[in-house]
């Protein structure tokens, strides 16, 4: 029994991910690759231990016991490790525990929320110490977000974009794109702990044992906020979970990753680094995917509406990142 799961097919990293059959019940079988065909060139991966697209770093951090403790004193854990092989060179599987309950997509606000409250515990031990291990990723987010391939000379006036998006949207966007250093300076100036930044409904399953978080590639020190911006935005982006819940999971998030950090922020401050990093994580989506409109007649990756769909059902987390920035 062999059930090809979905993944993204744009990361070189990732060379596969399957449901197999493992003595009596399945396991997860997760292959990563130092080189592979087809994958998108700002997502190569990489051979310097620092950068985010370490090829290592995810059987690194399974190995090491990272995945783990990194926010168990929030509850919070990755799924089990049960083997890690090197099959050839450049090519390393890791078998996992197949974590079994409900899909991070179908989880309730409440549960969102307290998953926020979780990471915001665990953050708070790494706060201002996070772990000094070369093969965690140095700076994720400015490169990471500064990698996004968008040209100097960007098109900003795609017709489904001006269709779906009001002219005063568009324009705080752009200015948005042209803020993109300050806005990863002030970022940089965040207190620092050590992050998953990665953290979204497809990497989070609610199992009777607790929250449950994979896919632990991009691991390494971040700003206190921004795994909880992380959460709050990348639930709604693709369109899985219905955007008119957007104001509650934002408000669930923040005041329970306040909850779980109120030994070392308080709450204006962990809602200003939660705006801050928000926007500082996001200053590129509307950029590329003006790139891609422009270059492709739909949308493609997990999300494959139309674009002027695409571009509708992402207005109120755009007009949101806007806001954020604007307001900082």
């Amino acid at each position: 029994m062999t059930e090809q799961l979905v993944h993204s097919t744009a990361n070189e990293v990732t060379g596969g991910v399957w449901r197999v059959r493992h003595g009596d019940g399945t396991a997860i079988r997760k292959v990563v690759n130092r080189r592979r065909d087809g994958a998108a060139a700002h997502l190569a991966a990489s051979d310097d231990p620092g950068h985010f697209n370490y090829w290592r770093r995810e059987p690194l951090v399974y190995g090491t016991g990272l995945a783990d403790s990194a926010f168990a004193a929030g509850g919070l854990r990755g799924p089990s490790l049960i083997s890690v092989t090197e099959i050839e060179d450049g090519v390393v599987e890791m078998l996992l525990e197949d974590v079994q309950g409900t899909a991070g997509m179908n989880l309730s606000t409440e549960t969102v929320g307290d998953c926020a409250y979780r990471i915001g515990v665990g953050q708070s031990g790494w706060a201002g110490d996070p772990p000094r291990i070369d093969w965690l990723a140095r700076d994720f987010l400015a490169d990471y977000t500064l990698a996004q391939p968008v040209p100097e000379d960007l098109r900003w006036d795609h017709p489904a974009a001006e269709a779906a998006l009001p002219a005063a949207l568009r324009a705080g966007l752009r200015r948005l794109w042209e803020r993109r250093h300050e806005l990863l300076e002030a970022s940089a100036a965040l207190p620092r702990t050590l992050c998953h930044h990665d953290v979204w409904p497809m990497n989070l399953i609610g199992s009777g044992r607790g929250l449950v978080l994979l896919d632990w590639a991009y691991a390494g020190p971040g700003a206190l906020g921004e795994d909880a911006a992380n959460l709050a935005l990348d639930t709604f982006w693709d369109g899985y979970v219905d955007v008119a819940r957007l104001p509650s999971v934002v408000e669930a998030v923040i005041s329970g990753y306040a909850r779980g950090v109120a030994e070392v922020m308080d709450p204006a401050q962990v809602r200003r680094a939660v705006m801050v990093t928000g926007a500082a994580k996001y200053f590129w989506l509307l950029p590329r995917m003006l790139v891609s409109a422009w270059s492709s007649p739909r949308g493609r990756g997990y999300d494959t509406r139309d674009w002027e769909s695409m571009f509708a059902g992402r207005a109120p987390m755009f007009a949101l990142i806007v806001d954020w920035s604007e307001a900082v």
